[in-house]
This record gives structure tokens, C-alpha cells and sequence, in this order.
């Protein structure tokens, strides 16, 4: 592990930290600002020369702000003769628009990918992405692990008949796997977006009635969508309702939205770090995906196989 450095940028220090933890490695030292007017500012105040370097860093709120520090992170640790740069992102930012769903708009989630390989990323870990095929935009080995494990985990000591809900036909192959881990049946949420961030909740597919439901996500934005598909659910007569996603973006007023609703409890993970509003909310249960992250890490730069990590 002599020549394992890890580096992270400030989107997520907390996490950065837990995985240097986990592998008893010190974090990489590096100063990363802002000049007065708004620019990024790196240095890597260690040699990486020849070193297997692993930047971890979300794209998370504030998106912008936080995919430069990444980009010029990776420019300067290239500039710094790094051996590899493995971009270590559990939260994929601009991942929504993977595809044009109308007329002139722009496939961002590409664009993203390409500026990152082009910045000299030798390879990605990421977790979660909101599509699969996403691994498709980068030109470089990308390793897409999975929270699965850790939300089972949890999950499993849910007590009742469990059926688990995938809030848009999107998700129906995620919340299909969980629920045979779980031994659960499945639901859906037939939903009409009229525009971004902005959905409407149809109908239910599948029966809920006496059971405890879990809404699976891999994020929640602004809430609505969980919001309104768990007052479904309990008009359509379950017991009781979970909300289970790993990327708790919760912008705007999302964390009200999620207090005042009829979920039970909010199951998130630490791929980005709680807004202010949401710590200490007793609904919101944050579980820690360092460990998972840091195998990974650790059977990357021994060169060891990933694939185990991947269910």
C-alpha cells in the first residue's frame, strides 16, 4: 500500500475520511480553495510522483462548483506525474440527462464523462448511477458498485409482509432485485412528469394493501415524487411506508416536504453529505458506504478483481 495516495476535494471530506479509515492510509495532502473571484485553486502539497492516487469527490451540491475542483484536481496530480488517477465519484452529478427526451437539449451525463477522461482520469468508481448505461460515456474502465448490501442489511430487520415499490417504470429492474433479496413482492408507481421536478402520481400496480411498503430510488431531489408516492401507498391500504435511496440530494424544501409526510423512515447513505435542515431528523437514517467504497479501492490498486463487490 506504499504507493496508494488518496486525495478528496471538499464536496465530501466526511466520507474521504472514512475511507482512509478503513484502509489506514492518510488522506493526501492538498490544498483546495477559491481565488476571490469564484476560481479553483489546487495544489498537491506531497510528491505523487509514480503513485497510484485515487481522488474522492461527489458532484454533489454545489454541482458546479464541486465538478471543477474535481477536473483540476485531476489536471494537477496528472501534471504531477501520478502513475494512475482512479476518479472515485459516489454520487454522479448531471447523471438525469443521459438521453434527449426532447428537441434540442443536451446529453450532459456525456459531456460530463468527457471532461473528466479528457482532464486525465485513468479510470472510475462510482456507486449508484441513475442509469446503467451511463458506464457507456466514459472511454475509460469504469467500476459501478452498488449500496444493495448495505440498505439490505438494514432493511432486513423491517418486521411484516414487505413489498417493495419502484416509484417510475425506470426503476423496476432495481427494485426487482431487492425484493428477491428481501423475499418481497412488487409494486409500481405509474407517474406522468408534466416537467422537471415535477410528477404526478397515477396509480399503483401491484398490491400494497397490509403490507409495509419501501419506495426504492437511487436519489431524492426535491422530494415530491417519494412524497406523493407514499400517500398513495397508504390510501391504497398499507401499513406502513419506508423510503429507501442512496444519493439524498434533498434540495429546495425537500427536507419539510419529508418531515411532514406519511413516510415512516428515510433511508439514505453517505454517497453525499446531509444538507444542515436534514441533520438531526430522527427520520432520516443515514448508513455508511466507506467500507464497500474501500475494498474497492484497496482490489483496484492491488490490481485484484472488483466483480464480488458489484452485487
Amino acid at each position: 500500500m506504499d504507493k496508494l495516495r488518496i486525495f478528496t476535494g471538499n464536496a465530501n471530506v466526511g466520507l474521504a475520511e472514512r475511507i482512509s479509515k478503513f484502509l489506514n492510509v492518510k488522506l493526501g495532502k492538498a490544498k483546495v480553495g477559491s481565488f476571490s473571484d469564484g476560481e479553483v485553486q489546487v495544489e498537491i502539497e506531497e510528491s505523487v510522483r509514480g503513485m497510484d492516487t485515487f481522488v474522492v469527490q461527489s458532484t454533489c451540491p454545489p454541482v458546479n462548483h464541486n465538478l471543477m475542483e474535481l477536473l483540476i484536481m485531476i489536471d494537477a496530480l496528472k501534471r504531477a506525474s501520478a502513475d494512475r488517477i482512479t476518479v472515485v465519484i459516489p454520487y454522479y452529478g448531471y447523471a438525469r440527462q443521459d438521453r434527449k427526451v426532447l428537441p434540442r437539449t443536451s446529453i450532459s451525463a456525456r459531456l460530463v464523462a468527457n471532461l473528466i477522461t479528457v482532464a486525465g482520469a485513468s479510470r472510475i468508481l462510482t456507486m449508484d448511477l441513475h442509469t446503467g448505461q451511463i458506464q457507456g460515456f466514459f472511454d475509460i474502465p469504469v467500476d459501478h458498485l452498488y449500496a444493495l448490501p448495505v440498505q439490505l442489511k438494514y432493511l432486513k430487520r423491517i418486521d411484516g409482509e414487505v413489498v417493495v415499490v419502484s416509484p417510475d417504470a425506470g426503476g423496476v429492474e432495481r427494485a426487482r432485485e431487492f425484493g428477491k433479496r428481501l423475499n418481497a413482492s412488487l409494486a409500481i408507481i405509474d407517474k406522468r412528469r408534466e416537467k422537471a421536478n415535477i410528477s404526478k402520481v397515477m396509480h399503483i400496480i401491484g398490491n400494497v394493501k397490509g403490507k409495509v411498503a419501501i419506495i426504492l430510488d437511487d436519489m431524492i431531489d426535491t422530494g415530491g415524487t417519494i412524497v406523493k408516492a407514499a400517500e398513495a401507498i397508504m390510501q391504497n391500504g398499507a401499513n406502513s411506508v419506508y423510503a429507501c435511496c442512496s444519493h439524498p440530494v434533498l434540495s429546495g424544501n425537500a427536507v419539510e416536504k419529508i418531515k411532514n409526510s406519511s413516510i415512516k423512515e428515510l433511508i439514505v447513505t453517505n454517497t453525499i453529505p446531509l444538507a444542515e435542515e436534514a441533520k438531526g431528523l430522527k427520520k432520516i437514517k443515514v448508513l455508511d458506504v466507506s467500507p464497500v467504497l474501500g475494498e474497492a479501492i484497496k482490489r483496484i490498486h492491488r490490481d485484484e478483481s472488483v466483480s464480488s463487490l458489484f452485487v
